[in-house]
């Protein structure tokens, strides 16, 4: 009885431990399949994963084998990371542990020891696509994602015209200039296309070097895919075909995606690891008797002491060279706009500069930081987060580079969102992605997010002069060259 005292205080305090810490992080990640602003389908994998495991509780009864691990282990490597989660004040970190928590349901329930066996590891891997990765995705790889897209895109474009040019990101097909944008960097079909792959592994458990090579080939197999896509669009755009309005976007979008994983759907089956994948975490830990509850106590006051800790973020944007917003732009004058509660906490805790003006029908916001990846992102995070509902239109590059977003709000109102982000060197991009990129690759100082609101039934060449305006009086100009 003393023993089964002692295992029971230490699996409930185990218990306790774990879902203190995976308790903030949950909230987060549920918030994020709610929010518009991270258009998230999160929850789909979700059910996918709930879907997987009751297939297997209905298949049968599991082996009896033992477990090889103690859970204290895997509540420790999960404390860690929801500790430099909490310290750094990222809260994508935080909900990483969750996956842990994943792995260590899937051996309490054998899963992969019953008749519809399913691998720890790789159903770990699947919870992963829960999480808002694809805006990860844009917003640190999505740039060179787009350059690599581009560049095999043009080779196969050349290989049936003649006149083909290709600048960067830019492709110019029979004198059409076609962009291939931060939306066509592929991230979402990469991301499908490993889901795929990693849900098939999920299943069929196979080695882990056979797995690791899986993943490799479907990255491969999805960045070409990417390629036919932008491929077919320019060659219809080229043809004057509206391919990029619906159904045929998407059609477009979905054929190519079908080509991606059609290799794997119809010719992977790897063989099984078998039962090398034992049935772990079925034992609070290998420990003497009298230690059991100990160890299960200090895990839970450890874990009490992790998500009380002071968040101390190392992206802490410092002292900026923030732009001066003019006192007028083509005779309206400056109406300042003052920040929200939300924004003027934000930028208190995370350091930056907002600055918000009205000037006649232009609305011109400039967000300044020397932390583009906590600062800086596309105007439809925020826009969605506000209810609207948001076009990405393309980019342009004939004056300042800049990206078009039509919003369009719960009233019926439109609003034509125009945005640049601007380095302290004076090369402006139309792209986060490749604003990040460029930071992370060592363009350091000052970065600025200049936005330029004007309603949507503006005129046209009214809005073309207080754009030219305004970023004249911000001293915005062109620097040919996108190499960083």
């Amino acid at each position: 009885m003393k023993h089964l005292t002692a295992d029971t205080l230490a699996w409930c305090a185990l218990a306790i431990a774990s879902a203190i810490l995976a308790a903030q992080p949950l909230a987060w990640l549920v918030r994020s399949w709610l929010s518009p602003a991270y258009g998230s389908y999160g929850y789909i994998y979700v059910l996918l994963i709930i879907g997987l495991a009751g297939m297997s509780l209905l298949s049968g009864r599991p082996k009896d084998t033992r477990s090889q691990m103690s859970a204290i282990a895997l509540l420790l490597l999960a404390a860690l990371i929801r500790f430099l989660g909490q310290v750094l004040a990222v809260n994508i970190l935080s909900a990483f542990a969750l996956a842990l928590d994943v792995f260590a349901l899937v051996g309490l329930l054998r899963l992969n020891q019953r008749p519809f066996a399913l691998s720890p590891i790789w159903m770990a891997t699947l919870f992963l696509f829960s999480l808002p990765a694809e805006v990860v995705l844009q917003r640190t790889l999505g740039f060179p994602l787009q350059m690599v897209s581009a560049e095999l895109s043009c080779h196969m474009l050349s290989a049936l015209f003649s006149n083909v040019v290709c600048d960067g990101v830019r492709i110019t097909l029979e004198q059409k200039d076609i962009l291939v944008d931060l939306p066509c960097s592929g991230a979402s079909g990469l991301l499908l296309s490993l889901a795929f792959v990693v849900t098939q592994n999920a299943v069929m458990r196979p080695h882990w070097y056979v797995g690791g090579f899986s993943l490799l080939a479907v990255i491969g197999c999805a960045t070409l895919g990417n390629s036919l896509r932008i491929s077919l669009l320019a060659i219809g755009l080229a043809r004057d075909l509206d391919v990029m309005a619906e159904p045929w976007h998407s059609l477009i979008g979905l054929v190519t995606l079908g080509l991606t994983i059609a290799p794997f759907a119809l010719f992977y089956r790897p063989r099984s690891a078998g039962p090398r994948e034992s049935c772990l975490f079925t034992q609070p830990a290998i420990l003497p008797k009298p230690i059991k509850p100990l160890a299960g106590i200090a895990c839970l006051i450890g874990s009490i002491a992790i998500v009380s800790l002071k968040a101390n973020p190392v992206d802490v944007s410092g002292r900026v060279v923030a732009p001066n917003l003019p006192a007028q732009i083509q005779g309206h004058l400056a109406q300042p706009v003052p920040l929200t509660e939300m924004e003027a906490q934000y930028f208190e805790a995370y350091g930056g500069q907002a600055q918000k003006a009205q000037f006649g029908p232009l609305g011109l916001n400039v967000v300044s930081t020397r932390a583009p990846l906590r600062h800086l992102h596309a105007p439809e995070i925020c826009l969605r987060g506000l209810g609207y509902k948001v076009r990405f239109l393309g980019t342009r590059y004939d004056s300042v580079p800049s990206a078009y977003y039509r919003a369009i709000g719960r009233g019926g109102d439109q609003w034509l969102v125009v945005v640049s982000y601007v380095p302290q060197t004076g090369q402006v991009t139309p792209s986060v992605g490749e604003a990040i990129w460029r930071w992370l690759n060592g363009a350091s100082g000052t970065w600025s997010s200049v936005q330029r609101i004007t309603p949507w039934t503006l005129d046209t060449r009214l809005r073309v002069q207080l754009d030219a305006a305004a970023t004249s009086a911000l001293d915005i100009h062109t620097i040919k060259g996108t190499d960083i």
